[in-house]
């Protein structure tokens, strides 16, 4: 017979308070301070919790949404965890990418190479295959034939040769890799949604995220406000990517020189642009080279363009940051090696 005395005591696992504080129903549970949100997310980091007991933080935390206090201290967590060489360039932009388009090709790309064809260097971020039926930023650059890093010593090189290099998440940090995919099992989106946009890694100039719930617009700018970013833009990009859909209006909730602000950019189109039914790689790579025309996509390009130059520019006149990028669009084959008037602050 089994007694009170013979029962093993079995000591508490030293993740567990952090999953309690969350679970504890609505009269007992509260978000994360900030340092318990760094300390929890270090240790995730550092592979000393449970798959199980993952699984349940990510979810408790989807069901109440991440506070500002929680998310930046994720992100710092992982900024802390990375281990990365040091760079031989500055970083202009750091533009993350992790949703994948599908109704539209992902025109933002187009935008940065523009960028960096003037000479600012470009670092994206993303991850792909954690979602069907979308085309990832990996993909459209093989469309185009601009490689991936495949080792985080390539990027350097990338930026000193083209000014731009894209890195996958699995590269740049593996664990938060693994983690996105939890996707397949647990059905949701999780936070490392969200934190992996904030990342900066090389803590460029300006950053720029793209959110799919307009509720989350905030708590990007507010995390990245928290992190100390001074210049960022964070939009409801189409598809989940920061690239303006002309069809609706755009509200940016930005950092300008470490003061946050709001602009709300009007809707440009009457209608609804038709979606695209497949993704030809000719088309888009034609569109690129200038030997195809599409009115949609020239449109999404300047207008996400002209926020990224708002961004690095710190300057919230649109007609003028749009006219720039007009000419940059034009001139994106001049083979200047710089541009001075893009010339990152």
């Amino acid at each position: 017979m089994i007694t009170p005395t013979t029962l093993s005591i079995v000591d508490e696992h030293p993740f567990a308070p952090y999953i309690r504080i969350l679970g504890k129903g609505k009269l007992g549970s509260r978000s994360l301070s900030y340092d318990e949100a760094y300390n929890a997310f270090s240790m995730i980091l550092r592979g000393e919790v449970l798959d199980i007991q993952i699984g349940a933080f990510l979810m408790l935390l989807r069901v109440k949404a991440e506070s500002v206090d929680e998310m930046a201290g994720f992100v710092q967590a992982c900024k802390d965890h990375l281990q990365l060489p040091p760079l031989s360039v500055h970083v202009d932009v750091d533009w993350s990418s992790y949703a994948g388009k599908r109704k539209h090709y992902p025109w933002f790309l187009l935008a940065a190479l523009t960028l960096s064809q003037h000479g600012l260097n470009v670092v994206m971020h993303g991850a792909a295959g954690h979602t069907t039926h979308r085309l990832y930023t990996e993909n459209a650059l093989a469309m185009l034939n601009v490689p991936c890093c495949q080792h985080i010593n390539e990027i350097s090189a990338q930026l000193n040769s083209r000014h731009f290099a894209y890195i996958p998440l699995s590269v740049l940090l593996p664990r938060l890799s693994q983690m996105i995919d939890y996707r397949s099992m647990l059905g949701l989106r999780s936070p490392v949604h969200s934190l992996v946009r904030l990342l900066n890694p090389f803590d460029a100039t300006s950053t720029l995220q793209a959110i799919f719930h307009p509720a989350y617009r905030e708590i990007h700018q507010q995390s990245a406000f928290r992190l100390g970013y001074q210049n960022s833009a964070v939009i409801k990009g189409e598809g989940g990517e920061f690239e303006r859909n002309p069809d609706a209006k755009t509200l940016i909730c930005g950092i300008r020189n470490g003061t946050c602000y709001q602009l709300e950019l009007p809707k440009l189109t009457e209608g609804r642009s038709d979606a695209e039914t497949v993704f030809d790689p000719n088309l888009f790579k034609g569109v690129w080279e200038g030997s195809i025309e599409h009115a949609y996509g020239l449109e999404a390009i300047i207008e996400t363009l002209t926020i990224v130059l708002m961004t690095l520019h710190q300057n919230t006149d649109h007609m003028a940051m749009r006219s720039l990028a007009l000419h940059l669009w034009h001139t994106r084959f001049n083979n200047a090696d710089q541009h001075p008037a893009i010339t990152s602050d």
